[in-house]
Order: C-alpha cells, then sequence, then structure tokens
C-alpha cells in the first residue's frame, strides 16, 4: 500500500467521519448531558462496533474484490456515488445537522446505558456500513496481502472516530450556543457537501492497482 493511497484514504475517512450523521448527532447530545467520562465510555462503545462492521465486510468483500476486477469497479462507481449522494444531501441541508435533534434535556442514565446506546448505534448505523462495503475495499491493493493493510486503515478509521466524537462531545459541552445557531450549521453543511462531492469525483479518477 504506497503513501499516496494511504493519504487519500486517510483525508476521505478524516471528512467521511466528522461529517454530521447518527453517531456525531449522539456524541453532540451526550456531551450536552453528560461528563467526559462517560462520553469516552460512548466513544470506546462506538469504534467496538466499528471493529466488527470492518472484520465483517473485509472477511467477505476482500476474497471476492481480489477475483472480480468487474466487481471491484461496481463497488468504487457505488462508494464514488454514494460519496456524491451525501454531498448532495448536504447542499440541500437534508444531510447534516439539525437543531431538533441537539435538545440539551436532562435525562439520567447508566454508564452502561450510553455504552450499549452507541455500540448498538454503531452496528446498525448505515453510515460506516457504506462505507466498509463501498469505499475502502477501493483503497486495498489487492496484489499485496489484505491483513496487514486492512489493520492499518481500520485503525486510522477508528483513531479518528473517537477523537472525533470526543471532540464533538467538548465542543458541544462549552460550546452550547453554536449548536442552537441554525445559521451557522447550514453554513457547516453546505461546505461539508461541497468537500463530499469533490472526494467522490476523486475516487471515480482512481485506478484499481
Amino acid at each position: 500500500m504506497n503513501i499516496e493511497t494511504l493519504l487519500v484514504y486517510t483525508t476521505v475517512t478524516f471528512f467521511y467521519v466528522t461529517s454530521p450523521g447518527p453517531a456525531i448527532i449522539l456524541a453532540i447530545v451526550n456531551g450536552l448531558r453528560a461528563d467526559m467520562k462517560t462520553v469516552m465510555i460512548s466513544s470506546l462503545a462506538n469504534i467496538i462496533g466499528l471493529f466488527i462492521l470492518s472484520t465483517a465486510s473485509i472477511l467477505g468483500l476482500g476474497v471476492i474484490l481480489k477475483t472480480s476486477s468487474t466487481l471491484f469497479m461496481i463497488v468504487k462507481i457505488l462508494g464514488a456515488l454514494y460519496l456524491i449522494y451525501l454531498g448532495y444531501k448536504f447542499l440541500r441541508n437534508k444531510g447534516g445537522f439539525n437543531i431538533s435533534d441537539l435538545e440539551d434535556e436532562k435525562i439520567v442514565k447508566s454508564k452502561k446505558s450510553y455504552f450499549l446506546e452507541s455500540f448498538i448505534l454503531a452496528v446498525t448505523n448505515p453510515k460506516p456500513i457504506l462505507f466498509f462495503t463501498a469505499i475502502f475495499p477501493q483503497f486495498l491493493d489487492l496484489n499485496s496481502s489484505i491483513a496487514p493493510q486492512f489493520f492499518i486503515m481500520t485503525g486510522i478509521f477508528l483513531f479518528i472516530s473517537f477523537s472525533s466524537l470526543c471532540t464533538y462531545s467538548y465542543i458541544s459541552k462549552k460550546s452550547k450556543a453554536f449548536f442552537k445557531n441554525q445559521r451557522r450549521i447550514n453554513i457547516v453543511n453546505k461546505i461539508t457537501g461541497g468537500l463530499f462531492i469533490f472526494m467522490g469525483l476523486g475516487l471515480l479518477k482512481m485506478k484499481n492497482q
């Protein structure tokens, strides 16, 4: 796996992971409701769920993609189109933050409840499922061993995920006013949308290794 591909993968992963989605919304709400220790427990549950999804996808897709260049091309196109579709939704303010999702309610829950809530969300969330099945595989070098690439790429994804969830939670705790201003949120959505469309078009130009 060459460094250029790894850098492109890291960039795509960063913007994909840090864009608004169910896990991010939950992290923000948890930041408004709970302490940072609870937030970290919730974030840990999330990346455990993500690791399970990643492992399942690579076990199934790794063998198939290595033997079918046509399927690889289909997966590549679907992954790129999905990014472009997400970008369109963000530009239309239909895929990002919504103030109604960020109500600051005082809800008392156990740390176990926070853990389970985040874990279940992770393993059922279509956002990472689509990433690991449609975007993740196209960065693999099919002429090299899959296992080392899997651990490196999954490790990057999990690190960015954990860091971003904790960061969003901390920022929401310290900057409640920002997340209650829909005009600012709309600007964030439009910037995110443009980035997704740009990355989707870029993936279409990538060649199978």
